[in-house]
């Protein structure tokens, strides 16, 4: 009788663009494979995550709709499903909103997406920034994810 092999740790990252514009823009700033990479840097577990990137409209009515904010945010994050091993979370991204606020922090657009992807895969994962202690804790997560990427510090002042 054959022995029944273990399968390996698998991660799968689903990227979808809302159109084909969108699609442009963000292969523009990054490559598929340089959004995954930064989605495996986060992120050790098994699972699905679907990253979603929106125009301003989509990303309005989903920050309205989830979180009854009627303005479009910059990243909003879904985890269904957390567990020692397993992750399962969408992540949406709206554009406008990230290529806005990089210009605003005179940050390239490709650095603020890289924190934004971290950001969000580590509130799939549990961690929040909702009081002192918990921001810091992520804050300094991030910092030390986005070094290994080769990004600078994204809370250091201008």
């Amino acid at each position: 009788m054959a022995s029944k092999q273990a399968s390996p740790s698998k991660l799968e990252i689903d990227i979808q663009f809302a159109s084909l514009a969108i699609e442009d823009k963000v292969l523009s700033i990054a490559s598929v494979a340089i959004i995954k990479k930064w989605v495996k840097a986060a992120v050790q577990l098994n699972g699905l995550i679907t990253l979603r990137f929106v125009n301003a409209a989509e990303g309005k009515k989903l920050n309205f709709a989830f979180r009854n904010k009627d303005y479009a945010t910059n990243v909003l994050t879904f985890p269904y499903e957390l567990t020692k091993k397993t992750l399962l979370a969408d992540i949406i991204f709206c554009l406008p909103v990230i290529q806005k606020e990089a210009s605003e922090q005179s940050k390239s657009a490709k650095a603020h997406l890289a924190h934004l992807i971290i950001h969000g895969c580590l509130h799939a994962q549990g961690l929040d920034h909702e009081n002192d202690a918990e921001a810091k804790k992520m804050e300094s997560k991030e910092i030390i994810l986005l070094k290994s990427l080769g990004f600078t510090n994204p809370y250091a002042p201008i």
